[in-house]
């Protein structure tokens, strides 16, 4: 899962290393980076698809795929930014719309409109009304709780976003950080959405003085920090999809041991697009395509958590109970994320990380 950084904190990035590479498909198709027969996906570190898919789009394409994954959704964009005079590959995943109008404003994609059926389909959540970016995926960011923890200590669940900073919570909350993580500035986005713009502030202080605990990114505070994340966390309530629950249901159990609190959520779409000086742009769309494919759309679900934009395929049947989308989710217009982010973002690290 999936998923803009301070100008001080894109100096400290632009120093990092840019790229954990995986080639993917058989070694002997392997060439270098855009070559003929290579197409390079740059790609948050949640990227993932079930065994076979990629072996299929070099069978059919006769295209190699090199995974380039620098890190969260949050870094992503910010690499790209840092890199668009010498991209790293030829199609970007995984740009959210909380950071998509920043990729088209700073012209890291280029236009491509898919001819595939489900195109249609992710025509509704064009940026803008640019043909930049592609939609592939959406899902609602929201507050997760592990149930069993909460009845092993006979405590109430909260249920909503005020809940989090009363008394009974002290010190039992994770999220990522909004600056790092495109799901921790979703989790911005939706208190902003609640608050307004005058009153996000004083709820973060709020949960600040709950003992609330910030994290890198989202695999941080879910798989180790959170306690019903598998790796034994001492924190019960996380920042996390509402389509997590189902992947916590125990072998031979028929109901998730978390779940998610839909009063609390923020939509997150996201996005592909052709990177603009691309050395294989040909092959990035079609990879783009292959995205979009019913193989792909379907598999998404089960590898990342996400709802496929397409309409045609079918979604696990267990998701009906255990992964509903919100029916309220928090909105915050795209323009004002646009022209705001940035300093949202300075405030929510003044405020919460000091």
């Amino acid at each position: 899962m999936a998923r803009t950084l301070s100008l001080g904190a894109i100096a400290v990035l632009a120093t990092a290393s840019l790229a954990a590479c995986s080639a993917i498909g058989s070694s002997d198709q392997a060439s270098s980076s855009g070559g003929a027969g290579t197409v390079t996906l740059v790609t948050h570190d949640s990227f993932a698809l079930s065994d076979g898919l990629l072996a299929q789009f070099t069978k059919d394409t006769g295209l190699t795929v090199k995974v380039v994954q620098p890190g969260d959704a949050g870094t992503l964009v910010n690499q790209l930014v840092l890199t668009k005079d010498a991209p790293l590959g030829d199609l970007a995943y995984g740009i959210d719309n909380s950071f998509a109008s920043r990729a088209i404003d700073e012209g890291v994609v280029q236009s491509y409109v898919s001819k595939v059926p489900a195109a249609a389909d992710a025509g509704q959540y064009a940026v803008d009304g640019s043909d930049a970016l592609t939609a592939i995926d959406k899902g609602d960011v929201c507050i997760n709780v592990d149930h069993a923890w909460f009845t092993a200590h006979g405590q109430a669940e909260p249920a909503t976003l005020e809940d989090l900073t009363k008394p009974a919570y002290k010190d039992l909350t994770v999220v990522p950080n909004a600056v790092t993580s495109s799901p921790g500035l979703a989790f911005l986005l939706a208190t902003i959405g609640a608050f307004g713009q005058d009153g996000w502030q004083q709820y973060w202080t709020a949960l600040k003085a709950n003992g609330l605990q910030v994290a890198d990114g989202w695999t941080d505070a879910y798989e180790t920090d959170f306690s019903g994340g598998g790796g034994g966390g001492p924190r019960p309530i996380v920042l996390s999809y509402s389509s997590s629950p189902p992947f916590t249901v125990p072998k031979g159990g028929t109901e998730p041991t978390t779940g998610a609190l839909l009063d609390t959520c923020f939509r997150q779409v996201e996005y592909a697009g052709v990177l603009k000086g691309a050395k294989n742009p040909t092959g990035a769309e079609k990879l783009l395509d292959f995205l979009l494919s019913d193989k792909v759309q379907a598999d998404i679900p089960g590898s990342m958590y996400m709802y496929p934009v397409s309409t045609s395929v079918q979604l696990p049947a267990d998701w009906a109970s255990w992964a509903p989308l919100a029916t309220k989710p928090f909105d915050v217009p795209p323009a004002d994320i646009a022209k705001n982010r940035a300093d949202w973002l300075e405030q929510w690290s003044a405020t919460v990380v000091g």
